[in-house]
Formats: C-alpha cells, sequence, structure tokens
C-alpha cells in the first residue's frame, strides 16, 4: 500500500510487506555466551510476551557464541519446545558476528537484536519495531539517555556510557543519543546492504552500523526505555571501552581519508523527498551555500595569511596573484568534496581548470581594486589595502559561488530519472534485495486467539 503524500518521481516508503505466507515478520536475536542458567527463563519470558502483544508473527533466535557450558543444550531444549524459538551455533566469539550471521540469513522482514539479561523493559519492543513495519524508519534503538527513558545503574556505568557517547558525538559527528544499547531493529533490506561494510565483530558492531547508517541518510528512530542494569554482566567493561575507542579510530581515520564506499550509501532506498524533482526548487541548494560560506570564510583567512607573507617580499600585485592563485587551487579542491559531494579522481584536473578561470576573474578584480586604491594614493598603509581587499574578495565570493554551481560542477546534485507513476525507482542495491522485494506481500496482523503461533513461524 503506497503512502505518498506529494507529487514527485520517487515513491514514499511502504508499509513493510512480509515475504510470503508463513514467514515471521520478526526475527529477534539473543546473543548468548555461556548463559545456561538464564537462558531458558529470559526465551519463555520474551515468547510469553511476544505472544500475548505482537500482532505478527515472530521467531525468537538464540545465537549462541561458542559457549562452552550448557548453553547449546538448553537452546536446543527451547527450540524444541517452542516451535517460534530456533537455535543457532557459532564457532567463535563476538556479538557483532553473532548478529552478522542470523541477520544475513534471516527472511523476516523486520531484524532485532535484545541481550539475554532482558535489561529492557519489553513493553518497548512493540514502539520500536513498529516504524519499521510502517515504513517510517530504517533502523530503530533503545535509548538509556532520553530524557523520559527511566534508567537504574551504577554511576561508573553511566559515566562511561555517556562519555562513550560523547566522543561518538565530538569525533564521528554522530547524532544518535545511545550506540551501546542492547536493544535494537533494522529493516532487512536496510540491513543488507549495510552489513557487508561493517567490519567489527564484537561491541563497537552496533555503533559503526548505526554511523554508517547516518551517513547513508537512514532514518533512525530512538524509543525511550526502562532499564536495569544485570549485576551480573559478565561484560568486562575495561577491555570492552579500549575494543570501542579503537573502533572509533578506525572509522573517523576510514571517514576522513574517504576509503570508506559511501557513494554506495548516499541515499541507497531511493524514497528521501530531497531527490524529487520539482520545479523552481534548485536542489541543495542551501546546502551548498552554507558549504561554500564556511569553505570561502577559510579561504579568506588562508589568503590574507598568504598575502602577509608574501607581501615582505614583493610588491603587492605579485603578493595578490600568488597568495589568490595557492588558496584558489585550495579552494576548489575543498568546494569540490565539501560543497558539492564530488569524490573520486574523475574529472579533477578538469574542475581545478575551471576553478582557474575562475581565480583569473577573481585576480581580475582583486587586482583591479589594488590598481584603483594605487591611483588614488600613492603609498596606502596596509591595513588599506587588506579592507580594499576584503571589499573586493566578497565581490568575487559571490560570483565564484554562481560559477561553480552553474559551469564547474552543474552536476553535483544527481537528481532521479523520471519514472511511469506507481513504478518502483530501481535503487543501486545487491540483486537478492531487488529479488525479495519484487515478491513481497503486505502484512496481515495474526489473530492469535484463532491461530496457533507455532504453526505460523513454520
Amino acid at each position: 500500500m503506497r503512502t505518498d503524500s506529494s507529487p514527485g518521481s520517487l515513491p514514499a516508503r511502504e508499509h513493510l510487506p512480509a515475504a510470503g505466507a508463513g514467514t515471521p515478520v520478526l526475527d529477534v536475536v539473543v546473543p548468548v555466551y555461556n548463559e545456561e542458567k538464564d537462558l531458558g527463563p529470559c526465551v519463555r519470558r520474551l515468547h510469553e510476551h511476544l505472544t500475548r502483544t505482537f500482532p505478527y508473527a515472530f521467531r525468537i533466535t538464540v545465537a549462541d557464541n561458542a559457549s562452552t557450558d550448557g548453553t547449546p543444550r538448553v537452546a536446543a531444549g527451547l527450540a524444541a519446545d517452542l516451535g517460534t524459538v530456533r537455535s543457532v551455533r557459532l564457532e567463535q566469539k563476538g556479538r557483532g558476528r553473532a548478529l552478522r550471521t542470523v541477520w544475513s540469513a534471516s527472511d523476516a522482514p523486520v531484524l532485532a537484536y535484545m541481550d539475554v539479561d532482558l535489561s529492557t523493559d519489553l513493553n518497548a519492543l512493540l514502539p520500536l519495531v513498529a516504524p519499521l513495519i510502517s515504513g517510517h524508519s530504517d533502523l530503530a534503538i533503545g535509548s538509556r539517555l532520553a530524557r523520559s527513558s527511566r534508567v537504574v545503574r551504577g554511576a561508573k556505568r553511566e559515566f562511561i556510557s555517556r562519555s562513550y557517547n560523547l566522543i561518538l558525538r565530538g569525533s564521528l559527528q554522530a547524532r544518535f543519543s545511545d550506540a551501546q544499547c542492547g536493544f535494537k531493529a533494522i529493516r532487512r533490506d536496510v540491513a543488507q546492504v549495510l552489513l557487508p561494510l561493517v567490519e567489527d565483530t564484537g561491541w563497537f558492531f552496533d555503533t559503526e552500523m548505526l554511523v554508517l547508517a547516518e551517513r547513508a541518510g537512514c532514518r533512525i528512530h530512538e524509543v525511550p526505555v526502562d532499564w536495569v542494569d544485570d549485576p551480573d554482566s559478565t561484560v568486562h567493561i575495561v577491555r570492552t571501552a579500549t575494543e570501542d575507542l579503537k573502533g572509533v579510530w578506525r572509522v573517523g581515520k576510514a571517514l576522513a581519508t574517504g576509503s570508506l564506499p559511501l557513494d554506495r550509501l548516499g541515499r541507497p532506498f531511493g524514497d528521501d523527498p530531497r531527490d524529487r524533482e520539482l520545479s523552481g526548487v534548485p536542489q541543495g541548494l542551501a546546502r551548498q551555500l552554507v558549504g561554500f560560506c564556511v569553505v570561502g570564510a577559510l579561504s579568506t583567512l588562508f589568503y590574507l595569511l598568504l598575502y602577509s607573507g608574501f607581501r615582505h617580499f614583493t610588491g603587492s600585485q605579485l603578493a595578490n596573484a600568488l597568495a589568490l592563485l595557492v588558496s584558489a587551487v585550495a579552494n576548489t579542491a575543498a568546494n569540490r568534496r565539501l560543497t558539492f559531494g564530488v569524490r573520486g579522481r574523475g574529472g579533477a584536473v578538469r574542475h581545478q581548470a575551471q576553478g582557474l578561470v575562475v581565480f583569473g576573474i577573481g585576480l581580475a578584480l582583486t587586482s583591479g581594486s589594488l590598481a584603483a586604491l594605487g591611483a588614488a594614493s600613492a603609498d596606502p598603509d596596509h591595513s588599506t589595502e587588506l579592507a580594499v581587499l576584503i571589499a573586493a574578495n566578497l565581490a568575487a565570493t559571490v560570483l565564484r559561488f554562481l560559477l561553480f554551481r552553474a559551469w564547474v560542477f552543474p552536476d553535483a546534485e544527481p537528481t532521479a530519472p523520471a519514472r511511469e507513476p506507481g513504478l518502483r525507482p530501481e535503487p543501486h542495491l545487491p540483486d537478492p534485495y531487488r529479488a525479495w522485494s519484487d515478491a513481497t506481500v503486505r502484512l496481515q496482523p495474526v489473530r492469535h486467539a484463532d491461530t496457533d503461533h507455532s504453526r505460523d513461524a513454520r
């Protein structure tokens, strides 16, 4: 069922369909390691809650991370007793590895996970997955740091959690509030695109996935949760924090150097309203203007520093030309990457050549201003020269933006080709996604009063 609310060539997100009759809508993964004592009561409690409150077919998957105690035996017993529970055994440890393995193989259109201790109140589960089923959001996370969350835990864990999220905001520009809460969900089609790009197999898996999702333009829904700390948790805080910081450094470095294939992530699901073809609305003008102003301000400071340095060794005209040339090359490179989002080496030489033409126009304006000042005053002081150059540069900056947008980078903001009404866009996704999405049908609620839930999941 389409939910388009405005005209354009791209459809809005759809109410999430199921892959076919009998396929669970939700697959909840419970990663465990040596949890033979708590596994049984926790899974039975989760199963009872979903049976009583969740209106669609579901599955619970116990992902055993190479446990050495009786956890595999308990998991197998749960799978035998409860038809909607299955057990998966991994021979290597790592929460991220377990989630990647199970999520990649799952046929459910909504994938979730939660810690086995069930620290999070289960009443938050339906609000967590509802935005994914409706098509409003791509990922959903439980947040212990939201204002309306009610959290009971020690000061040490509270300090570490808040410090870690401050580091993420400062280093990776993350906007989500709680990266490590063990209570998350993702649409299967989104996971198929993101998971191959996530390298971590441990506790940093969540953070890396969320950072990539934000860079892809995915919508992340946050649910305030009630959360009670598990005093018997086996998580090694210091080791986990160290590994997380290493992950932050690795991802931050990859983002800074451009080694991540972000071109595969840019709006991959084809329904961003900013991509719609609307007459009379320039694509990305506000964002480009802000980026250009920031780059321009930094370039102007760089230019003035260069001019002041060159002025000690040469005349004003040559100092201006040299300073403007160096800053123009840097300005074109910065605007190419940051303002207009052009990545890679393709067309870089042509862009710099066109940028030099724009530089020539700026040189004519500033040099003409200096010439006019020299004609008006035989020996103007340095501060007057700088004031005249600033005014001339402001005029050249406005012209530079117009030329960059209309001539140098005219195709920096791609627009989607027009399509016939009712047709889905062709996003750059793996073929399995297209095959799955083409074969899907709309969800139908499960009537628990009339239908045996175990049979539905089978």
